[in-house]
């Protein structure tokens, strides 16, 4: 999967009436290239996610985002303290249906031909969704830690890192508990893959 910075997509938008069109314009990839709209579409939702951006809906076609900031630190400690608390929750329920249950129906010996069970699915998708919510929490942590002088919300903020850190190893460990050798390559693979570069979202 690709990555993009979460800098430079805050560095192509202005405080506010941030239109998705605009931003497809001018955010730009390495080679000079615009990314797929869908892409920015994506990313966009995921900023609001992460407290970087508010939509703002004028009408059912006229949407666009204004930058978040926060005059008082707690409030953004509070925001990821819910979005934490949020995505934690939604891994423990999925988990606690799928410990005991068959995730994959079969698997050839190149590992590429895999098909999930039935009863499965759902959960292991609600299970990767919220495992990614969580990657790309503390990559923005960590963008904030690095570019903000506060250092009570620096410290703050690191104790929500060390937490997501724990959850993440906690949940890697849970899923790939008693299963079989190629499941657990399947497992680590796709999980590794949600996983951004500090700073980064992915595509």
């Amino acid at each position: 999967m690709k990555e993009i910075s979460i800098s430079l997509l805050l560095k192509n938008m202005n405080q506010e009436n941030n239109y998705e069109d605009d931003l497809w314009k001018t955010c730009l990839d390495e080679k000079g290239k615009r990314y797929k709209r869908k892409d920015i579409s994506n990313l966009l939702k995921k900023l609001e996610v992460l407290g970087f951006v508010k939509k703002i809906r004028k009408s059912g076609t006229d949407i666009h985002y204004n930058k978040l900031s926060y005059s008082n630190p707690d409030d953004y400690v509070g925001f990821v303290n819910n979005n934490m608390f949020t995505n934690e929750s939604r891994i423990k329920e999925s988990l606690k249906k799928l410990e005991n249950r068959k995730i994959f129906v079969d698997i050839s010996k190149d590992l590429n031909s895999y098909k999930l069970a039935k009863q499965s699915k759902e959960n292991y998708e609600k299970l990767s969704e919220a495992f990614s919510n969580l990657t790309e929490l503390t990559s923005a942590i960590q963008l904030v830690n690095e570019t903000s002088k506060d250092e009570r919300l620096r410290k703050k903020l690191r104790i929500c890192n060390s937490e997501i850190k724990e959850t993440l190893e906690q949940t890697n460990e849970k899923i790939i508990r008693d299963r079989k050798s190629n499941e657990i390559i399947i497992l680590q693979r796709r999980f590794a893959g949600r996983i951004p570069n500090p700073g980064f979202l992915k595509i």
